[in-house]
Formats: structure tokens, sequence, C-alpha cells
């Protein structure tokens, strides 16, 4: 089992980190400036599947040590919405979309329906270890580079 092996990946939110997002802790103004610095950074693209987007969202890309329950913010990157709905597949899940989610995975990693099933399970087994952290630790270190 293993994670960061594919251009575009499942990641499963802990229960006990739904709350822990930039938007919900920095200003309004801190966090459009962190946004419009991601986009800048991609040259409006989608930093994971290369499409040009007009409606790029920010996404948070956060490391879970759950040994130490430290969840570390690495970057925020600028995502269009099907990457950014793949991403989030168990809010996806909620939402709807599942299906076309499924298949941009399937096209911007190149693999198959079955590669792809296996890539949700591994999701899925990470995301049951890391609810077994009662409650994670922030390290917003990244944000220095900001303030």
């Amino acid at each position: 089992m293993s994670i960061g092996k594919r251009k575009l990946e499942f990641e499963l939110v802990p229960d006990g980190c739904w709350k822990y997002n930039l938007r919900n802790i920095l200003s309004q103004k801190l966090w459009n400036y962190i946004k419009k610095e991601a986009k800048e950074r991609s040259g409006d693209r989608c930093a994971i599947c290369g499409a040009k987007s007009s409606r790029l969202e920010a996404h948070e890309k956060w490391n879970y040590d759950v040994k130490n329950g430290i969840i570390t913010l690495e970057d925020v990157v600028a995502v269009c919405p099907l990457c950014h709905k793949a991403i989030h597949i168990g809010r996806t899940s909620l939402t709807g979309d599942v299906e076309k989610v499924e298949d941009h995975y399937m096209a911007v990693n190149k693999v198959t329906y079955v590669e792809m099933k296996h890539d949700l399970h591994v999701a899925n087994v990470l995301h049951k270890q890391r609810n077994q952290v009662n409650e994670w630790k922030m390290n917003l270190d990244w944000l220095k580079r900001f303030v």
C-alpha cells in the first residue's frame, strides 16, 4: 500500500480534521492572497491535470503523521473543479458526480477502472488509520512565508 504514486490522488480527510482548513482559520484577505498566489504559480492551469480553467480552486495539501498526531500543511495548489472533486472523493460521494469524477481520475492517471478502485481502497484504509487519532495538532509553518 502506497500513496504518492499517482498524478491525481484520493485524499480522504480524517473525520477529526474536517474543520481544519485555511479558509476557516485565516482572515479572508490572507486566504484570498494565498489562493491568488497558488493560481499565479500554476499559470492559471490545474496543477494536477494541466487543464486551463477560469474556475481554479485552492487545494490544501496536508501531511498526516499518525504516530505523533500532527497534521502539517505542505502547500496550497490551484486545481480544476474535477480534480478537486476527485481528491475529495468522500465529499463528492455525498454531493454527486462520482462517475464523472472517477472517469476523470482514470484519464488523468491513465489507469483502468480496477486500478482506480484499488487506489480508492488504499485511500479508505489510510482514512481508517487516520481516524484512530483522537485529536490532531496542526503545523502551519508553511504559512510563515506569507506573514
